[in-house]
């Protein structure tokens, strides 16, 4: 005994200094060691005991407790079986003795550590493990500790980690759901009679503040008037320590039903009891009497009541999220649906807007959001099930959803009841969709709703009504879907609105155009306060309040001009005709208003308050531009369909859209608005595609500004914009005419004059090709070389799918103007393979993320465009290539554990073997029919082989990133060539590839590329099944080492003999699975255990 007290003293003096801030971390270490060296001890365990009965120092108890932890989920199987029947019986007593003293996280970490154990002996070794537990529950004084036992047993039993065999867990899961009956009967019976215990049960029911307002609504959600009455009654008011329980009980559901399934076993009377402790979430009466009272106890209390609410909508929720749903269930869902509901109800009773906003900013934060969450479940999950039943009236659900929405307190609750109104929607379109018959039926039953949403959303959108909420919103950082608070509430809101849209075309039209009218005659009547002195132009509107209506008009404006942009989607296809009027009038008003802008360039103009109201105009103009560029495909299909009846109408309406564009297409105009008339006229040149459009005067000037250079002073993006859009209108064929009218060879003529224009500073390096210009000529030739390339890579991908007319004209243009010939860039390639000698490489790879490293990467890169090349000019180069990569720059980097250069040399690699597989495979078709099945001939074999060892290397490095690379590589491959297939694979490689995958898969050094190995090891099995299972499977497991002969036969035994990839992968998961826990089992036993 004396021994045991001065260890623990020893002890409680190490843990202290250890945890001092003034130890040092060479001091720490050695402490570290000495306590691990101590848990190693056999019978360390024994001192533990004592360590915990006798201490209150917390680190020494949690020391003692991590010493059981490593014990019981490492060791345990070589443990004795009598010190495992003292574990057992010492610790729960323990846990009894001192749960009321412990430290919350000592007692939480002790009954981890039971349960540890029940998770490894239950039943068999420690048959009343659960039913101990139920005991705690059912004691009164122990009730709480029981609910922390029952939820930790859940946590660690139902969804075990991998430390236990697959048989053990399946075992495990049967087991407590055999519990499960027993287990929720309980719950539900404690919560039932803390409820019943506190409730106001008087004879005669004081009557309730709800009870007068519930009005017909709540009698059609709930059936009964017992129901009604039942929920209207007063919510008690729980001691502490019950509310305690409600909290643990409550918390253990919300586990439970994560895992167990939709069954009986979940009756009316728990889903009652759990709505119940709903109502506390929303009972705000208590909060205005402690705001009257300024009681700071009773506010707190209140806020521990508002989280009751919150922890039965969390279980509500985990129901909520079951999609299966047997249909003996069905009925308690719609019991469960009307309850929450009349809870909506209850929080959005008022009509006044401010009292209900008030009332929601009362509610606990978390409730609202648990809310919104049951909602967005509701609606997407089972709405569609729960429609149709005539007793669940939707209707009247939307309309107080619509309630909830519109008067959430912040922005992201709106934003949130935003995305069910989206769902709801997409719910909605694709009923509607497939039930032709009674389309109308259904859409008129939901209009009230649809009409009411647009409006109210429209209205959130403006400043001229929301000011105060929308100047709230973050226009400037962007999220991580490169978007503002603002960009965001405005796109999310045109969803809604398009999606209104859809279905009620005519009247959202009518909803939208007028408002858009109202703004523009506004900024259409700006042009009478322009006042021009000299050569500068000043709006005259200087009042501070003119200033600040005519900033809430710009941004309304700038807002309905995406919205219109949006929807011009609707107008096209099947409708087009049907509403061509509604569309032209749009058409129409918006080329009106971008000549507008152009002609008083308002962009360019003086105002009392230029750091706001000139971004509004350079906004609205460009916003102008980008929604008449989103009607391109609808003046394409009017090009296609009325031009003919009407040609003059159309014309005037192109024309006057590029005279409003050219003039903006220049150095001087803001770049936001430059990039909007640029993308207007590549639109107008690749999707319309206007027989006349080269031919305009406005067009003909942007073709001189390019012939003359004064386009060089554009940004690169416009510049790319605009010559993608005057290489279409010369390359794409019109529409509507025959091949003869196509003006083919004068379009080739104009084309080969703009390749060689915009090509021209790039041929004049031809006539310099000395490298010898010091470093400003090297760097303004990289820059000529960058912009010509960048441009005319645009230009060809952008024909690359069109007819072969087009593809002919491009290449001739090319090849005439910027084509330097082959032996010129083989003389490049060959002087950089001659640079790059192995001393070089290494100095310039070796020095981390150095301007060396990039150089290397720079020209991998430049060998991967090479050898993607078609034809045979560049293939003398592969064996020089294929040189480099595996004898030069391979060797260097393949040990190193920096991604550097080895994703670029990774994906030469891939390209090499991708565009030139017949470098390998010589084959032909008619080869192939003449020798049926024999294999195809090989050559370069060599380079093949080191290839694929490179890649099988890259598996065994850590990173993560090259291996999901690579991985896909060689599946591309698989698919593409049949890489698996192939014989120099299937009888040298295929073998080696599956056993380091699964040794990866064993190690878990890249466990979240789990799936993807999964089904890499199937596809390279399935090349031949038989084989797999007859010789490699076995080789495998006899090559496993850290197991017996018996778990080998077991492991190979479990290992089903399935050819479908859903049952193959699962064996492959649960060999990996019970292999590791084979060899955790074993590394536990002692030295000289014998196994038999």
């Amino acid at each position: 005994m004396a021994s045991e007290e001065a260890s623990l003293r020893a002890l409680e003096s190490l843990m202290t200094e250890f945890f001092h801030s003034c130890t040092t971390n060479q001091r720490k270490r050695e402490i570290e060691e000495l306590l691990n060296n101590f848990a190693q001890q056999i019978g360390a365990w024994q001192h533990c005991i004592y360590f915990l009965s006798n201490t209150r120092n917390e680190y020494v108890m949690m020391y003692s407790l991590t010493v059981f932890e490593n014990l019981i989920n490492k060791m345990w199987l070589g443990v004795p079986s009598q010190d495992k029947m003292e574990i057992r019986s010492c610790l729960p007593k323990l846990l009894l003795a001192h749960h009321k003293t412990m430290p919350y996280f000592i007692r939480n970490k002790l009954c981890k550590v039971i349960v540890d154990i029940g998770r490894q002996d239950w039943p068999m070794f420690y048959h009343d493990f659960f039913t101990s537990t139920l005991q705690l529950i059912q004691a009164p004084s122990t009730t709480p500790l029981g609910l922390i036992m029952l939820k930790t047993t859940s946590e660690e039993l139902a969804c075990p980690r991998e430390d236990l065999s697959v048989a053990r867990k399946e075992e495990l899961r049967k087991l407590l759901l055999e519990q499960v009956p027993t287990v929720l009967t309980l719950l539900t019976g404690i919560l039932e009679t803390i409820w019943d215990k506190n409730s106001v049960t008087a004879a005669t029911p004081p009557p309730s503040p709800t009870s007068g307002d519930s009005g017909d609504l709540l009698s059609s959600l709930l059936q009964t008037p017992q129901a009604a009455k039942l929920l209207n009654q007063p919510i008690p008011i729980l001691d502490p320590a019950s509310e305690h329980i409600c909290f643990l009980a409550l918390d253990c559901l919300t586990h439970l039903f994560s895992w167990i399934p939709l069954s009986a076993s979940i009756t009316p009377a728990l889903l009652t009891t759990i709505f119940h402790f709903a109502r506390f979430g929303c009972d705000t009466r208590a909060k205005k009497l402690v705001a009257v009272n300024g009681n700071g106890h009773n506010n707190n209390i209140i806020q521990e009541r508002g989280k009751l609410g919150v922890f039965a909508m969390s279980c509500i929720n985990e129901l909520m999220s079951k999609n299966c749903v047997p249909m003996e269930f069905e009925e308690y869902l719609l019991r469960m649906f009307q309850q929450t509901f009349y809870l909506l109800q209850k929080i959005t009773k008022d009509n006044n807007a401010h009292s209900i906003k008030s009332r929601l900013e009362e509610l606990e934060e978390s409730y609202v959001e648990k809310f919104t969450d049951f909602l967005r479940l509701f609606v997407s999950v089972h709405l569609r099930r729960i429609e149709s039943n005539s007793q669940f009236p939707v209707v009247e659900f939307l309309a107080l959803l619509f309630k909830y929405t519109f008067h959430q307190p912040s922005h992201e609750g709106y934003f949130s009841c935003l995305d069910i109104w989206t769902i709801f929607l997409d719910y909605l379109t694709s009923k509607i969709k497939s039930r032709l018959a009674d389309r109308d039926e259904v859409l008129n039953r939901y209009k009230g709703a649809l009409v009411l949403l647009l409006t109210e959303v429209l209205r959130r959108i403006q400043f001229r009504f929301n000011q105060a909420q929308l100047e709230e919103l973050d226009d400037e950082t962007l999220d991580d879907d490169q978007q503002t608070e603002w960009q965001r509430h405005l796109r999310q809101s045109l969803e809604v609105v398009a999606k209104v849209m859809e279905l009620l075309p005519s009247h959202a039209f009518s909803t939208i155009f007028p408002i858009l009218q109202d703004n523009l005659e506004v900024y259409l009547g700006l042009q009478q306060f322009v006042v021009t002195s000299g050569q500068v132009h000043r709006l005259n509107i200087t009042a501070e309040n003119d200033c600040r209506r005519l900033h809430c008009s710009l941004r309304d404006l700038s807002s309905l001009l995406q919205t219109s942009g949006r929807l011009a989607e609707y107008f096209i296809g099947d409708v087009f005709a049907a509403r061509f009027n509604d569309a032209l009038r749009v058409v129409e008003r918006l080329v009106e208003v971008t000549l507008y802008g152009s002609q008083i360039k308002l962009y360019d103009m003086e105002t009392a308050v230029p750091s706001v109201l000139k971004p509004d105009l350079i906004d609205v103009h460009a916003q102008s531009l980008a929604a008449l560029q989103a009607y391109s495909h609808w003046l394409a299909q009017f090009y296609s369909e009325v031009q003919r009846q009407n040609p003059e109408q159309f014309v005037s309406l192109i024309s006057t859209a590029m005279e409003a564009a050219a003039p903006l297409i220049s150095s001087k105009v803001p770049e936001k608005l430059l990039l909007s008339a640029c993308h207007l006229l590549l639109s107008l040149a690749t999707t319309v595609r206007p027989v006349f459009l080269v031919r305009i005067q406005a067009v003909q000037k942007i073709f001189d500004r390019i012939s003359d250079g004064s386009a060089r002073q554009l940004p690169q993006e416009g510049k790319v914009l605009v010559c993608r859009a005057l290489s279409n209108m010369l390359l794409l064929p019109w529409p509507n005419l025959p091949e003869s009218e196509q003006q083919w060879a004068v379009r080739s003529t104009n084309h080969a004059s703009l390749i060689s224009t915009l090509s021209r500073e790039y041929r004049r390096l031809k006539e310099n090709t000395a490298l010898s210009q010091g470093k400003m000529g090297l760097g303004n030739t990289k820059v000529i070389v960058q912009e010509t390339l960048s441009i005319l890579r645009y230009i060809v991908e952008n024909i690359s799918g069109e007819v072969t007319k087009s593809r002919q004209i491009c290449y001739q243009s090319l090849q005439e103007s910027v084509q330097m010939g082959v032996p010129f860039a083989e003389q490049i390639i060959q002087t950089f393979l001659n640079m790059f000698t192995r001393e070089q490489l290494a100095e310039s790879i070796l020095e981390e993320g150095s301007g060396g490293c990039h150089v290397v990467e720079k020209f991998l890169k430049i060998l991967q465009v090479v050898v993607q090349e078609p034809g045979h000019a560049f293939k003398p180069f592969l064996p020089s290539i294929i040189s480099l990569c595996m004898e030069q720059v391979y060797p260097i980097i393949a040990e190193r554990s920096s991604p550097d250069v080895k994703m670029e040399l990774f994906e030469l690699l891939y390209q090499i073997l991708h565009n030139n597989w017949r470098f390998f495979f010589k084959s032909s078709v008619l080869a192939s029919v003449q020798r049926g099945t024999a294999e195809e001939p090989m050559e370069n074999e060599a380079q093949f082989a080191s290839a694929m060892q490179a890649f099988g290397q890259s598996f065994l490095q850590p990173d993560i990133q090259i291996f999901k690379q690579n991985l896909f590589y060689l599946e591309t491959l698989n698919t593409k060539h049949k890489l698996y297939h192939k014989k120099i694979f299937r009888t040298t490689m295929l073998f080696q590839f599956i056993n380091v995958l699964l040794q990866v898969l064993v190690h878990k050094s890249h466990d979240l590329l789990q799936e993807e190995i999964g089904i890499a090891v199937y596809n390279m099995a399935s090349v031949d099944f038989n084989s797999f299972y007859t010789v490699f499977l076995p080789q495998f497991l006899g090559s496993c080492d850290g197991v017996d002969s018996n778990q080998r036969t077991v492991l190979g035994r479990n290992f089903k003999m399935d050819r479908d990839l859903p049952s193959f992968t699962q064996s492959v998961h649960r060999l990996v699975n019970d292999l590791r826990y084979y060899r955790l089992c074993n590394g536990s036993l002692p030295p000289g255990t014998i196994k038999l």
